[in-house]
């Protein structure tokens, strides 16, 4: 490997030479820091843009975001999927207000017990915003990390994730935390990406581990993961006449996906299941009760991915006789963008015929 100082020298010469040119790089409003690393987190930059866009003009600034309704943040948030990050960024927000009297913390250790705010994070605000010394270790930076040095420890464990770690902290740029931070996620974003990176055009092939020994694919060395969880949603989109109208809605309010976004009423089954053979369950009696209800229409199976289960979904049209009120909130076409839907449903819901 090369020296730190010659280190720094060449990632923040590349980083200037190739960096994007992103609406959050354009401040250092911790406020707006932090927004953007929740939002980005997870999501791709091309696709997270307008809702950060979206986010910071509805909400500007910490007050106006901790006095929001959790359903409106939701409903902002909606699409993005893991919406923990959005009730967390809520709760942090009227954290700030009440404990802060609304000033965004300049500590890393306050920074940090921000309510959703990991040790990435907190090393990303505090070394961009307020310029403290601290590496911002994402998957990207694990990645180049664990190539460059040849770390042979999996990334994603607790002694791989520390050897990551010590080793950005030892090449940290002090005078310019960061722009460093900014360099390495920018180097495994752009240059050093998973699969297949051009490491003729790395800056760093000469010194680099993983190109010099041709080791390449075999980093970052990665645990096997568990494989994800199927599971088997039937969707009953219940309505009191076949033509087009009010639909029943319902909260979700388990602990379990998508807690407090709405959806349908539904019956989760083992496996997939024909329609017609809903009928016969004991949540159908449960839903319905003494209803006449019948089926309409089906759709085909929506598969759903998560980060650990997979949702393979139906979306089945019901109608039932009478007007007397099924205990669920009646939501009419025009009113479906108050509520805060899951990914999966809004999708069904923009093209009910797909």
């Amino acid at each position: 490997m090369t020296t730190r100082i010659r280190f720094r020298q060449i990632l923040l010469r590349w980083y200037h030479a190739h960096k994007r040119d992103l609406p959050f790089r354009h401040t250092r409003d911790p406020y707006r820091i932090w927004i953007s690393e929740v939002i980005f987190q997870q999501t791709r930059i091309g696709q997270g843009i307008d809702y950060y866009r979206r986010f910071v003009k509805r909400f500007p600034e910490v007050r106006t975001l901790a006095a929001a309704s959790e359903r409106e943040v939701l409903a902002l948030w909606q699409g993005l999927g893991y919406y923990a990050r959005a009730r967390n960024l809520l709760a942090a927000a009227r954290q700030i207000v009440s404990e802060h009297h609304g000033k965004f913390p300049r500590e890393y250790e306050k920074i940090r017990k921000l309510k959703g705010i990991g040790d990435y994070s907190a090393a990303a605000i505090a070394s961009v915003s307020f310029g403290l010394p601290y590496p911002a270790v994402d998957g990207n930076v694990m990645r180049f990390l664990a190539r460059y040095a040849g770390m042979p420890l999996p990334v994603m464990s607790t002694q791989g994730k520390k050897a990551i770690t010590e080793i950005a902290s030892d090449l940290m740029d002090r005078n310019h935390p960061g722009d460093f931070n900014q360099a390495l996620i920018e180097m495994g974003a752009l240059q050093c990406i998973p699969a297949n990176p051009d490491c003729g055009k790395c800056p760093f092939r000469k010194s680099c581990y993983a190109f010099t020994m041709d080791r390449v694919a075999a980093l970052p060395v990665r645990e096997k993961s568990a494989a994800p969880r199927s599971r088997y949603f039937n969707y009953l989109v219940i309505s009191h006449q076949a033509n087009p109208g009010p639909f029943y809605i319902r909260l979700r309010e388990d602990d379990d996906i998508w807690k407090n976004l709405y959806d349908f009423p539904l019956i989760e089954t083992p496996a997939v299941i024909a329609p017609e053979k809903l009928t016969d369950t004991r949540e159908w009696k449960k839903i319905f009760g003494k209803r006449k209800a019948g089926i309409l229409s089906a759709s085909g199976i929506h598969r759903h991915v998560l980060s650990h289960q997979v949702i393979f979904a139906r979306f089945i049209k019901v109608t039932i006789d009478g007007r007397s009120p099924m205990p669920y909130q009646l939501c009419r076409p025009g009113q479906v963008r108050k509520f805060p839907f899951p990914r999966l449903v809004d999708k069904y819901l923009n093209n009910p015929a797909g």
